[in-house]
């Protein structure tokens, strides 16, 4: 079978090698590749049935289930792009995607976010319509006779926040997107006997891709819910024997600490995956002990190109506090203000060149132009807004993110580096910055049974003191958004206007 060139293809390949492997599994099911591919030709057949056609957009807001791929191959099919959205978006933020992108189809599970489409003229599907059609064994299984897509077609639409007022839409083709799943799969090697763990969002890239990764490699991917941080987690992950678990920093705390806690069965686990955000060093260390035969690979990106660097497998024990090196086809540098490249060793902004930079933001020309200024006449660059230094041999050293660089008593600070400070004073169990405003200074926010002046005390022997923030706060609990990050604008309102 020729490579892919279409993201179905990859599942397509995956259900003529392993039709009879499983696919994708909950609590609840497992279907097989043969039968992942047949659900797809199903739901293709019912969104070309129902008028969508190459060039359309299909928006999805469902909870982690079977239909969920089914449905995104099935958009593929037909060369509709997909957006899928977090299980809870509703209100106005679903009313601005449905009047950014303007989809043909809405599938979602509330009668308000039903309505909300029907008053635009969208069709509306509820997710448990989707999963009767895509998995109906006496329903025709055949490919609808379609438009097919070029690999230069936009696939996915993918709404991020950031700095801007509303979440914005990362374009993505299926060129782009089959080059990152092949290049980040040649790093991690994912094999076709792997159970890989996702407690993340299908919303979050970093959760999606484990389908696509999966479908290349043949490994069976169990859909956990969002963000699992509780006892369930590590129940879970033994009852699916995973081998692989992408994970987020709050996911590894509460897998260290569950482990701890607990004598008896532990998961299988030989690989863990990290990106998005700095995995705290002591957290590793714990899972490695409990697990001894866990590999890590520490990864660095953004949704704007998917994976940027990654780590050879525990390469974080011999170049702490590194990102790792560009994927195969690609190259990760640093420039001034300027857009100069800066020699390694110097601070400058992150900047992406190669394949895996997607297409820009959808309808936002000038963010587009520049966040993804041209080079060389090749391909765009994207410029990260994150800071950072390369070292000799092309490691990449991540300082800090745009929004997280902040002025303390006149000096560059970055939050990542305080937060990663503050976990190493004992006996804090999880830390975050809250970045100064005009009315409030920078503020640490720790869970910890010490007090606030006794954290800001044990700092001193970790950073200089001039990045101590003046204010700690201690707080029951770091809320987290459903994609398993630390939720600043949640912390915001809890700590208020409190003193530590």
């Amino acid at each position: 079978m020729t490579e892919p060139t279409l993201l179905h293809e990859l599942l397509d390949r995956a259900a003529a090698r392993w039709p009879d492997r499983p696919a994708v599994s909950t609590m609840a099911s497992t279907i097989t590749y043969a039968e992942l591919a047949a659900a797809s030709r199903r739901l293709a057949s019912l969104l070309h049935g129902a008028g969508l056609r190459r060039g359309r957009r299909l928006v999805v807001v469902a909870r982690s289930a079977p239909e969920v791929p089914a449905l995104l191959y099935a958009a593929s099919r037909i060369g509709v792009a997909f957006s899928l959205l977090h299980e809870q978006v509703r209100g106005r933020p679903l009313a601005h995607v449905l009047d950014d992108c303007e989809p043909a189809m809405l599938v979602a599970d509330t009668a308000e976010s039903l309505a909300m489409a029907t008053d635009r003229g969208i069709l509306g599907y509820t997710a448990d319509d989707i999963a009767r059609r895509a998995f109906d064994a006496t329903a025709d299984d055949s490919a609808p006779d379609a438009d097919p897509p070029l690999a230069v077609d936009p696939v996915c639409l993918i709404y991020t926040s950031g700095t801007t007022s509303l979440p914005k839409a990362v374009v993505s083709t299926h060129q782009q997107t089959l080059f990152a799943v092949g290049a980040i799969q040649s790093q991690l090697s994912y094999r076709d006997d792997d159970v890989v763990y996702c407690p993340l969002p299908l919303s979050f890239d970093y959760g999606m891709y484990q389908l696509f990764i999966g479908a290349t490699s043949g490994a069976h991917v169990w859909l956990g819910r969002p963000a699992e941080v509780g006892p369930a987690l590590l129940r879970n992950l033994v009852h699916a024997k995973a081998t692989v678990l992408p994970a987020v920093p709050a996911v590894a705390d509460a897998l260290a600490r569950l482990l701890a806690r607990k004598a008896g069965a532990v998961p299988p686990l030989r690989l863990l995956t990290n990106t998005g955000a700095t995995m705290p060093g002591p957290a590793l260390t714990a899972l490695r002990a409990a697990l001894p035969k866990l590999r890590v690979q520490l990864m660095f990106g953004l949704t704007e190109c998917k994976r940027a660097t990654i780590m050879p497998p525990d390469g974080d024990l011999s170049r702490p506090g590194s990102s790792g090196r560009a994927l195969p086809g690609t190259e990760v540098f640093v420039v001034d203000e300027s857009g100069n490249r800066l020699p390694p060793g110097e601070i400058g902004e992150i900047t992406v060149r190669g394949p895996n930079v997607m297409s820009g933001y959808w309808r936002r020309p000038e963010l587009t132009a520049m966040r993804f200024p041209k080079a060389a006449g090749l391909f765009p660059e994207l410029r990260t807004g994150d800071h950072g230094w390369v070292d000799d041999d092309g490691y990449l050293y991540f300082v800090g993110r745009r929004d997280d660089i902040y002025k303390e008593r006149g000096f560059r600070v970055s939050a990542t580096e305080v937060e990663a400070a503050a976990r190493l004073v004992t006996g804090v169990d999880a830390a975050a910055v809250l970045t100064p405003t005009d009315r409030t200074p920078a503020t640490l926010a720790v869970v910890t049974t010490l007090s606030g002046d006794e954290v800001l005390l044990g700092l001193r022997e970790q950073i200089e003191e001039f990045k101590i923030p003046r204010r700690c706060l201690v707080v029951d609990r770091l809320p987290l958004s459903g994609n398993g990050k630390v939720d600043r604008k949640s912390l915001a309102a809890m700590v208020g206007g409190g003193a530590g």
